[in-house]
């Protein structure tokens, strides 16, 4: 079986595709640049999680006009980065992208590091948008190609521990793309809690 991986540079994505590697599929990584704030260090962190797990080097689908015209906290630095952090179809446009990806590389699934439903601030990040997705896709490409969320059972704590344990690391989950993470975006406001349930 082959996979198209959804990746970033964060510590979710990363873990889906080690865990795609582990169960022996053949993977070929995707990174979107949709105009986030972020790219830079999202993709140096996605390149460099990629080869230090020895996984193929991320293609990349050049879409950065998208957050120009889609503005949000995550595209647009005049908008505010929590308050304004929906970016209206930015799973929509990942999935579909893979799923051509995918189409061009006869792979059977497409996987996104999507956690548990419990988790979700958005609408397209539940396991509807998930099934309906899928379902439009095999309408547009004429043949199933399956999406996955291995970590939708997941909360953020679980992800840490597992991620902890395989020795992954150096990954970058920051909306804002500086050096330090701010410790205030959506992305960065996981660990706090993740910290904050382990008593840390």
């Amino acid at each position: 079986m082959s996979i198209v991986t959804l990746v970033s540079g964060g510590l979710d994505s990363t873990l889906v595709a080690l865990l795609a590697k582990e169960q022996g599929l053949q993977i070929f990584p995707l990174f979107v640049n949709y105009g986030q704030r972020a790219l830079n260090r999202e993709l140096a962190a996605c390149k460099l999680a990629m080869q230090t797990l020895n996984l193929p080097e991320p293609e990349v689908a050049d879409l950065g006009g998208y957050g120009s015209l889609i503005r949000s906290g995550l595209t647009d630095p005049s908008l505010h980065i929590i308050d304004d952090a929906f970016t209206p179809g930015r799973n929509m446009l990942f999935l579909l992208t893979a799923a051509a990806y995918a189409h061009q590389k006869n792979a059977d699934a497409i996987s996104i590091g999507l956690l548990h439903e419990s988790t979700s601030l958005f609408p397209d990040q539940t396991s509807r948008f998930l099934a309906e997705a899928e379902a439009m896709i095999t309408l547009c490409m004429g043949r199933t190609i399956k999406v996955l969320a291995p970590l939708s059972s997941f909360t953020k704590p679980d992800v840490v521990a597992l991620a902890t344990q395989k020795g992954i690391d150096r990954t970058y989950s920051c909306h804002l793309g500086e050096e330090q993470p701010c410790g205030n975006c959506i992305a960065c406001n996981e660990f706090k809690f993740e910290e904050t349930s382990n008593g840390r």
